[in-house]
């Protein structure tokens, strides 16, 4: 795989919104129940079966997901519950909403094209994202128990206009359909991906479908506080291990660029296999900086609940003339799962999933 442009600023940008964080927790304990009403608002989906919450006014991402009595599968920030949704401004930062959200790729563009923060653009600036695309308040176009289509801004960032839905099968086992698109809204050709990240607690077991190991790539993001990430592969299957970090070191922080060899990516989180299936692509339709998977690792080892764990997965990239739209979309299903936190007993749990679905690793 090839290589791609590091992410340089995610640490400053996440020490950023913790800051933004307490500040606004400090804020709702003297305001009272008032500063928590400004949360932003989420539109709950719930077949029986799945239980989603999507929150409009931040981008339309997805804040909940889980099964009926289980905890939530993602991973979400305490800005969730009190950080009011900002107005997008091309000087902002990202704050630590988390969940499932859609991004743009390549990620070495996000500010190359654009004139309304020129000092980013000088600077080929890796973070953060679009805010138009991920604190942009969304139009509810349709909405129903099973079912939600938002209709986001045009970004004088990308130059693009993201609209999602999003739908519960109403069947078993609970399953919850994932669509993007994004028209270009400038009056030239633009060169974009569709790119989806969804987010876990750092603590949980990922696992990808690799047939061979060199198909995956593994950047440790190594510093005066983080060693780099432990990889784990074996007959097919790619995961990341929670081994302590060295002395001297407090974590594991480091991105994985995997060409899979199907086209599907799981996680074990809250008593809960989370299975995102996909349309695999060939290396040569994906951007040469990226790999169609992509898994994001930062783990605190004394303290799990302040890192997070990414499952990001691309769509091709696309030239896209004036007004042209371009469409991606991902399945998840999610299991429950009652085995221990072991990699051979999640590894068996995620293989039956796989049968029950008519899938192969």
């Amino acid at each position: 795989m090839r290589a791609t442009a590091p992410r340089l600023r995610r640490a400053a940008a996440l020490l950023l919104g913790v800051a933004l964080c307490a500040n606004a927790a400090a804020t709702e304990e003297t305001a009272g129940p008032a500063a928590a009403a400004s949360a932003p608002e989420r539109v709950r989906l719930d077949d029986g079966h799945l239980q989603v919450e999507v929150a409009p006014a931040i981008g339309g991402r997805v804040v909940h997901l889980s099964l009926p009595g289980r905890g939530n599968v993602l991973k979400v920030g305490p800005a969730l519950d009190t950080v009011p949704a900002p107005e997008p401004a091309a000087d902002g930062p990202d704050l630590p909403y988390f969940g499932h959200e859609l991004w743009l790729g390549p990620q070495s563009r996000w500010w190359q094209d654009q004139d309304v923060n020129p000092q980013r653009r000088a600077a080929a600036a890796p973070w953060p994202p679009d805010p138009w695309l991920a604190h942009a308040r969304n139009r509810i176009v349709e909405r129903s128990a099973h079912a939600l289509v938002l209709e986001g801004v045009a970004s004088p960032v990308s130059g693009l206009q993201a609209s999602q839905s999003f739908r519960l099968s109403g069947r078993a086992p609970a399953t919850l359909e994932l669509a993007a698109e994004a028209v270009n809204r400038r009056d030239r050709a633009l060169r974009r991906d569709l790119w989806f990240n969804t987010r876990l607690p750092a603590g949980s077991r990922v696992f990808a479908p690799v047939a061979r190991p060199e198909d995956a790539r593994l950047r440790a993001d190594g510093d005066a506080v983080f060693d780099g990430p432990v990889a784990w592969w074996e007959d097919g299957l790619y995961s990341l291990q929670l081994v302590p970090p060295p002395p001297g070191k407090a974590g594991r922080r480091g991105k994985v660029f995997i060409a899979p060899s199907a086209g599907w990516i799981a996680g074990f989180n809250a008593g809960q296999l989370l299975l995102i299936r996909f349309e695999r692509q060939d290396d040569a339709r994906i951007d040469p900086e990226h790999g169609q998977v992509e898994i994001y690792q930062q783990w605190h080892h004394d303290d799990p609940q302040a890192g997070i764990l990414e499952l990001e997965v691309h769509a091709p990239l696309r030239t896209l003339a004036p007004g042209e739209t371009m469409r991606a979309g991902e399945t998840w299903t999610v299991f429950p799962y009652e085995g221990p936190d072991t990699l051979q007993a999640q590894r068996e749990a995620l293989e039956a999933a796989l049968r029950s679905l008519g899938l192969e690793r």
